[in-house]
């Protein structure tokens, strides 16, 4: 991912086939799709990948079971299917997650669920035990010719309470089916970019790169430089979510309101009678106003989430007291007995939904299905595909959708799928990761922990992390692990690194030392004064404070054993 050539070649040949705009999943999909057709495309995003939505997203890989109720079952029955395809293809990030639902009733909801879904109202009310196993049912038959995790159940009253003592004891009944999770979607990401770039030299992505109208043509701003280069794309795809019509805006493509995105907001909360509680499930419940919330074992710590509403401007977004309040209202609802301090919540995030444009009052109705519309050419801007709304599991089949559109209007056609295709570091997936573990550990001279933590975080890329990891003895991120992240990965800032390339912010691993001991790296790798050093740090602070919620103050100066730096 070298960014100087990739600009020296736009200088050289500014004539491309395909501009992707946007670096989130889809942008990332749709451009990997057309790099493995051999296409000469580039992806240009404004920020960091996967620094929006893409990152904000509630780390669930899932059919979507509430959207039965919707009516959407082609989309539930396309997104287990790209579920199931992700289990198999990137099994180093995804992985199955038994969800567990709480059932205070029995009957409720038959009669309100019927109106709602023939469209005769919108509000939401409680789901009965009737209503989840219909759903659930539904869930099973879809995947029943390719049944990858086992089928749902049902517990009375007294298992539910013997199996999670601490759940509402109002409760009258549980089922748990199985979904899947993702660990790292950032990486995942990130890793797509690397197979598609190693599959066609014609491939190449810039991060911090914003394209907008320019006289008679389109420009492409370098966000390090300042520097700006003419950009002549015989086709555009607007891949950017929930900005999608600012960006058309800013390119001069004449399109109507395509938007209408609402924001999810999450807490990651370090309590460990929470995470005892959840015996390793999902629990995915109902708040008191009938609003779907989840929670769930991460990374140590515990997931909670969210929130839905609706937003004007998707570059203002962050988790709200207000948000903060209701996820944990929310969760005392379920679990009671079990209170949340303000210092346990050690993250919080918050996302756009890339939902269509629509005037529904409620937005749970709002479709989560995925289209493409085109834009047609303006004068000397080409024509530009927009990919509209999606989710993060269906990543796959979007971008394949919007590829083989612009293959037929760039008059070329598909020699390669993507449905079968292993992502990164799930190539060679080894059966026994134990066994594989244990001789990486071997080869490189590592203790059998280190090379377990290299393959949790890398699958079987690890072994590329491996030979600077061999004066370790235990798990965390060492200096030739972060140098080599900085060296391949397109680092420019602290935050690509602590929010993206790693999930040390997420998992509450950061303190100030750890922060000082990472910027001396980085730095040093491009060049900074002290001056210029010292400006980094105070943005990313200053990002912590604003858009995660973190205090300062907990941001101890002393390593510790979470967020050590090893040397």
């Amino acid at each position: 991912m070298n960014r100087n050539d990739t600009l020296a070649a736009l200088r050289e040949r500014p004539d491309i086939a395909v501009l992707v705009i946007g670096g989130g999943i889809n942008g990332i999909s749709v451009f990997r799709e057309l790099a493995l057709q051999g296409v000469d495309v580039v992806l240009a995003e404004k920020g960091d990948y996967c620094s929006g939505a893409s990152a904000a997203l509630s780390r669930m890989v899932h059919g979507g079971l509430r959207y039965l109720e919707n009516g959407e079952f082609k989309l539930v029955r396309e997104a287990l299917a790209e579920r199931d395809r992700l289990l198999k293809n990137a099994p180093h990030y995804v992985a199955p997650l038994p969800t567990t639902v709480p059932i205070f009733d029995t009957f409720s909801g038959i009669a309100n669920g019927a109106v709602r879904f023939l469209g005769l109202t919108r509000r939401p009310s409680r789901r009965g035990a009737l209503v989840i196993k219909a759903g659930l049912t539904l869930y099973d038959l879809f995947t029943s010719a390719r049944r990858l995790m086992p089928t749902h159940r049902f517990r009375g009253r007294a298992e539910t309470l013997g199996t999670w003592p601490a759940i509402n004891p109002a409760i009258r009944s549980s089922a748990t089916y199985y979904d899947a999770w993702v660990s790292r979607p950032e990486r995942l990401g990130l890793e797509m970019l690397f197979d598609a770039m190693e599959a066609s030299p014609a491939a190449r992505v810039l991060n911090y790169a914003a394209v907008a109208s320019a006289g008679a043509g389109l420009v492409l701003t370098d966000g390090l430089t300042g520097e700006a280069l003419p950009i002549r794309p015989a086709l555009i795809i607007n891949a950017t979510g929930g900005w999608i019509d600012l960006t058309n805006k800013a390119i001069g493509a004449t399109a109507p309101r395509m938007m209408g995105g609402t924001k999810g907001s999450h807490l990651i909360v370090d309590n460990a009678e929470l995470y005892d509680a959840l015996g390793g499930h999902m629990v995915y419940y109902e708040n008191e106003d009938g609003r779907i919330c989840i929670l769930f074992p991460y990374l140590g710590k515990v997931l909670i989430g969210s929130t839905d509403i609706r937003v004007d401007n998707p570059d203002e977004v962050r988790c709200e007291d207000d948000e903060r309040r209701y996820i944990l209202q929310s969760l005392a609802f379920v679990f009671p007995s079990i209170k949340i301090g303000e210092d346990q919540i050690v993250f919080s995030f918050s996302g756009v939904r890339p939902l269509p444009a629509s005037d529904d009052s409620f937005t749970g109705r709002i479709p989560r299905d995925h289209f493409c519309e085109y834009v047609e050419a303006n004068g000397h801007l080409p024509a530009t595909l927009c990919m509209i709304g999606g989710k993060w599991t269906t990543f796959r089949s979007f971008g394949a959708l919007a590829a083989d559109m612009a293959l037929a209007r760039l008059g070329l056609a598909r020699s390669r799928g993507t449905e079968d295709l292993a992502i990164g570091g799930g190539r060679n997936f080894p059966d026994d990761p134990e066994t594989w573990c244990a001789a990486l550990a071997e080869r490189h001279g590592l203790s059998v922990e280190r090379a377990s933590s290299l393959f949790e975080r890398y699958g079987t890329s690890a072994e590329q992390f491996a030979e600077r990891s061999a004066m370790l003895s235990r798990s965390d991120y060492s200096p030739g692990e972060i140098r080599l992240i900085i060296e391949r990965e397109q680092v420019e800032c602290l935050a690509d690194l602590f929010l993206r390339r790693t999930t040390i912010a997420i998992s509450g691993g950061l303190s100030l030392a750890l922060i000082d001991a990472v910027l001396a790296i980085l730095a040093a790798h491009k060049g900074w004064d002290a001056a210029r050093a010292a400006t980094e740090r105070a943005a990313f602070l200053s990002l912590l404070v604003h858009q995660h919620g973190i205090d300062l103050s907990n941001l101890s100066r002393t390593n510790d054993k979470r967020s050590a730096l090893c040397a």
